[in-house]
């Protein structure tokens, strides 16, 4: 075992009398680009961030179930199988994951869980479906389920959509559960096919800078299911199943069609799909530093048609532009959360400094700043 692994392994034989059965973790995601096109059936391009969640877990027979986060501002939570749709605040996305199993056939006896997570929560990095994907991912081999990672990709959307309520695609646990180390994960939302894509960030000298704002965000609030309402609606005025059918070229046809705000919505997101085929053929046509335009123009979508983004977010992203960024944009679901910048490595310092700097200037929080690289999806430990 690692450092890290023994000393999971000790404070959950410390807590629960007895060593773990195993540790399973999975990342938080940095999205690329493609925002909210998952669930319109579109096209997203997330990558595994090299901030993750682990779990330590045992099984239980008495059907009660005890989960603890090392995180001492958490309460621990006790509860039992038949109360698991019942779970609220953190404890949702785990318990959810445990309900959704037994919906699919493999019923959970109980378990005790340790949580340790490095995935800021609320900074739009995905650390739900990281705890979700950990969870199902020990849960599933514990139990001796045959379920594939695509179908644990479905199991935490559903544990997100049904139990913790918030509608969300799948695009958060794709990226934590399908994810390769240098790679990112290229996923059609409707066919649900997914491949690599090269992305050799330190091969370019390149990294890719996140930038916290520390504006906490929620995809359970009204902000996100809002603008999943206003793509339906876009949907059905056009007679269309998903947006996912409607090209740009059709966009001049949808106007005439749909009122303003909806119009916004509706070209955001049709535009978005394009850029993320355009995105993924530069990077394999050109490699990294062909895609800071893509990158601009997706966060100016965001903002104006979309509008979802905030002042601490454009600020951020403003801001690493004119200091030399090849491109930056928000990433998440929007409404705080972080913003990321494409940056070659030699100006990285100077961007970092360049952006702490206009955030006192402007009366903002301190935001956090951290440079990942695209890392492995979802696995065991030990």
């Amino acid at each position: 075992m690692t450092l890290v692994e023994n000393h999971l392994a000790a404070q959950f034989a410390a807590r629960f009398g007895e060593p773990p059965a195993g540790i399973w973790r999975a990342p938080g995601r940095v999205n690329l680009i493609g925002e909210h096109t998952d669930y319109n059936n579109g096209f997203v391009l997330p990558f595994a961030i090299d901030r993750q969640a682990s779990v330590a877990v045992r099984l239980r027979t008495d059907q009660q179930i005890t989960l603890i986060s090392t995180n001492p501002l958490v309460n621990d939570v006790h509860s039992s199988v038949p109360r698991l749709r019942e779970a609220t605040g953190w404890s949702g996305y785990l318990l959810g994951v445990a309900w959704a199993l037994a919906e699919s056939g493999l019923p959970v006896p109980g378990f005790d869980l340790l949580l340790e997570s490095t995935v800021p929560s609320g900074a739009g990095l995905s650390s739900s479906a990281a705890l979700e994907s950990a969870t199902a991912l020990a849960l599933n081999e514990l139990l001796g389920g045959r379920l594939s990672r695509e179908d644990l990709v479905l199991i935490g959307q559903r544990a997100e959509n049904e139990v913790v309520g918030a509608p969300t695609g799948i695009l958060d646990q794709s990226a934590a559960l399908l994810a390769a180390e240098g790679q990112a994960v290229f996923l059609d939302c409707k066919s649900r096919h997914w491949e690599l894509v090269p992305l050799d960030l330190p091969a370019a000298e390149l990294a890719m800078l996140v930038i916290d704002t520390k504006v906490s965000h929620a995809h359970a609030d009204g902000g996100y299911a809002a603008r999943r309402a206003s793509c339906e609606l876009g949907a059905r005025a056009l007679g269309l199943s998903s947006l996912r059918e409607l090209t740009v070229s059709e966009l001049s046809r949808a106007e005439t069609l749909l009122d303003g705000e909806t119009f916004r919505r509706v070209r955001h997101v049709v535009t978005e799909n394009e850029r993320v085929l355009q995105l993924v053929e530069a990077l394999r046509s050109e490699g990294p530093t062909a895609i800071g335009g893509l990158l601009n123009e997706s966060h100016l979508s965001m903002r104006d048609d979309f509008e979802i983004s905030c002042p601490e977010l454009d600020l951020a992203v403003s801001t690493a532009q004119a200091h030399g960024a090849i491109g930056a944009r928000m990433t998440g679901g929007g409404f705080g959360g972080s913003a990321i910048a494409l940056v070659p490595v030699a100006r990285l310092d100077l961007i970092r400094e360049a952006i702490l700097l206009s955030f006192a200037q402007a009366g903002l929080s301190t935001p956090e700043l951290f440079a990942v690289v695209p890392g492995p999806g979802a696995h065991r430990l030990n």
